[in-house]
């Protein structure tokens, strides 16, 4: 029988740690939270301090049941959940529900889970920390007496299943006011002049730079014209060769919120799976012999340090692996992010001996893809930065003065493992210019006026819209994948090709929280928020106080919400059909996957309908039906025919109304690229960049 009890929060969990610990230790789960505030009522005494009534989650009683037997089995018991304020939380509720000692060094706590880490942490066991404790209790308060204030009010004013609370408002304020920035755009003309230069046997690119050695801006055709006009012949002088040497340095290791940014970038993840995955690597893999297997450290974390023994280790992996040449002699120097807590290290390995490539046949395709990512970040935090060799060439004719720059890499460090993604899906490349010397002259093959218009800012992407939120200070690594769940589950916002748009819906609360709640969306005054919660952390401030100074003004707010604000009604936008059943108007709902079409005489008529987009291309398979544009059910937008299932037709690719010119087959598509949209044809080779 064992002698002592562990309780952490999943079984994955558990089963990693009790290999570790050996028979006498028994390790069971807790499901993660076994009490937490009722769902059916506010739970929260404004009248007494800002008493939480906390009560055991329904369908959690057995397990607590459980627990309790186990641990009057044994002769003490550990509570080894995750090392941060929400394990702590979990810990405090545990040991409340046990009649445990809390004055007792129960809490265990590990930054990987692995043998030396376990067992370590077990040799130094603690205190409950009620400061972690009290920070968690405060954040829990704080967004129960907001999202059970305000829903209700929009409950009765717009409609049932709404809801509100502090991080999610500001997401939505960020994308509601980019949106309008985007719809107020005004689009202003401008020209570039490309020129292919020649020199030798090598071509390479060059762009108009200016006249007399300034620079000047081509704001319309005149301009262009103007310049043509100036050079007199295809002979263009070197004036001046700049060489420089650059050095380029690795990214830091993975906090939480760069990981689901480059895991969205690099990946496609959204912020949810990310962490989803993250926590399966964290908790344990079971890798053949090896059993289970912890394979990454905690994954919520706003830290990019590194422990000591994980950097040797590093230095030893990389020097016997890449090259002496390739370790990093000088210490990393990472700006600290604001608000980081530095409570733990970054997101890295916990084992340097599992490699992606090792362990590969282990993990599911998408636990390989994650683990990879952080594999590979980590190893090229610690090696030697990149050394490019840069060239800037000025060239020039009757005073017009054209500028070639280029870049190769002289020594690739880290770049050999890894190089971070880039939010507009663009790399670095190398550009190879020939040699030349001041005072040479090179000829001109082509040049090129090209007409462009100013872009609007971009929508938000989920990494935007992460990173964003980091650097204003708002929300915590454990509030962005829950933020942007809800904004998208709650259809304040959709998204069309990776990024963010509000709908009427979003647009609606937005405004009324706004008028009657200005604090909520306000970004300083919920920055602030997050300062005063992470000093109650930190025993600095006393958490019932930060709570009472929100609540008192925040609480008239409400009062005044609830008799002033109008009820609206979201009127149903008419479809411009009959129904096909019994003849009412249908109308356009807006459901889980987007906008659909229903019966106006529901609910005594049930009929729905998809909306569906014809793009006037006839269908190639059969040449009777259209193509239509449908959304799948991950919001994705693909092709199909009409006539479906009399015709089978469907692509990820949009068809185009015109024959392939190599081989007359009606069968062009248009592909989506990184970098524009490529037109290719399915039944030969053919291809060819589609026109913007």
């Amino acid at each position: 029988m064992a002698d002592y009890l562990v309780i952490v929060e999943s079984p994955a969990k558990a089963k990693t740690i009790e290999k570790y610990l050996g028979k006498k230790y028994k390790v069971k789960a807790s499901m993660g939270h076994l009490r937490d505030l009722p769902k059916s009522q506010m739970g929260v005494d404004t009248e007494n301090n800002y008493e939480p009534r906390y009560i055991t989650i329904r369908g959690k009683g057995s397990i607590l049941k459980e627990l309790k037997l186990a641990a009057k089995k044994v002769k003490k018991v550990y509570l080894a959940a995750d090392p941060d304020r929400e394990g702590e939380a979990i810990a405090w509720h545990l040991a409340n529900s046990l009649n445990l000692d809390l004055e007792d060094d129960l809490r265990v706590v590990f930054n990987e889970i692995t043998r030396d880490a376990v067992k370590e942490s077990f040799k130094h066991p603690r205190k409950l920390d009620m400061d972690l404790v009290n920070a968690q209790q405060a954040r829990r308060v704080l967004d129960r007496l907001v999202g059970y204030n305000i829903s209700p009010v929009l409950w009765k004013k717009v409609k049932k299943g709404l809801s509100a609370g502090r991080v999610q408002s500001i997401a939505l304020k960020l994308i509601i006011d980019r949106e309008h920035e985007v719809n107020k755009f005004v689009p202003e003309e401008y020209w570039t002049i490309d020129g292919q230069f020649i020199k030798g046997k090598k071509q390479f690119q060059a762009n108009f730079y200016g006249l007399n050695g300034k620079k000047k801006e081509l704001k319309d055709s005149d301009d262009v014209k103007e310049i043509v006009d100036q050079i007199k012949s295809k002979d263009f002088v070197v004036d001046k060769v700049t060489k420089k040497e650059r050095k380029r340095n690795p990214a830091a290791p993975f906090t939480t919120s760069s990981l689901q940014q480059e895991a969205a970038r690099k990946l496609n993840f959204k912020t949810r799976k990310t962490m989803m995955i993250a926590q399966q690597l964290y908790e344990g893999i079971a890798i053949g012999r090896s059993g289970t297997v912890g394979l990454i450290t905690y994954m919520r974390t706003d830290s990019t340090r590194i422990s000591d023994t994980a950097i040797e280790a590093a230095k030893t992996f990389i020097g016997e692996t890449y090259g002496e040449e390739y370790l990093r002699t000088e210490a990393r120097k990472d700006k600290k992010q604001k608000g980081a807590q530095e409570a733990h290290e970054a997101v890295r390995p916990s084992r340097l001996d599992k490699s992606p490539t090792e362990i590969k046949k282990y993990l599911s395709r998408d636990q390989f893809r994650l683990y990879k990512l952080i594999w590979e970040r980590f190893i090229a935090s610690q090696m030697a930065p990149a050394v490019l060799d840069t060239m800037r060439v000025d060239l020039s004719n009757n005073n017009v003065n054209f500028r070639a720059n280029g870049s190769k890499i002289k020594f690739n460090g880290f770049m050999k493992v890894y190089v971070e993604g880039s939010d507009d899906g663009t790399d670095e490349k190398e550009n190879i210019l020939p040699d030349m010397k001041e005072g040479e002259t090179v000829k001109s093959v082509t040049v090129d006026p090209r007409q462009h218009f100013t872009q609007p800012p971009p929508r938000y992407t989920e990494a935007r819209l992460v990173k964003t939120l980091e650097e204003i200070g708002i929300g915590r690594p454990s509030t962005y994948a829950p933020t942007l769940d809800t904004i998208q589950r709650r259809n304040y916002v959709t998204l069309d090709n990776k990024r963010f748009m509000p709908t009427e819906l979003g647009e609606i609360v937005y405004g009324l929280i706004a008028e009657y709640f200005p604090e909520i969306i306000d970004v300083t005054f919920t920055a602030t928020m997050e300062d005063k919660l992470d000093a109650v952390e930190h025993g600095k401030m006393e958490w019932i106080r930060v709570i009472d100074e929100f609540y008192q003004p925040f609480e008239k707010e409400i009062q005044k919400a609830e008799a002033e604000m109008e009820k609206i009604v979201i009127e149903d936008e008419p479809a411009g059909i009959d129904c096909e059943l019994c003849g009412k108007p249908m109308v356009i709902k807006m459901g889980r996957y987007g906008k659909f079409m229903a019966c106006s005489g529901f609910p005594d008529c049930r009929n729905t309908k998809a909306i569906v987009k014809e793009i006037g291309v006839m269908c190639p398979k059969c040449k009777e039906g259209q193509v239509i544009e449908r959304k799948s059910k991950k919001n994705r937008i693909f092709y199909g025919c009409d006539r479906y299932p009399a015709c089978e037709y469907v692509s990820w690719d949009r068809p185009i109304e015109r024959p392939c010119p190599k081989c007359n087959e009606h069968t062009l598509v248009v592909k989506k690229l990184k970098k524009g949209n490529q037109i290719t044809c399915t039944s030969c080779d053919y291809k060819e960049q589609e026109q913007q």
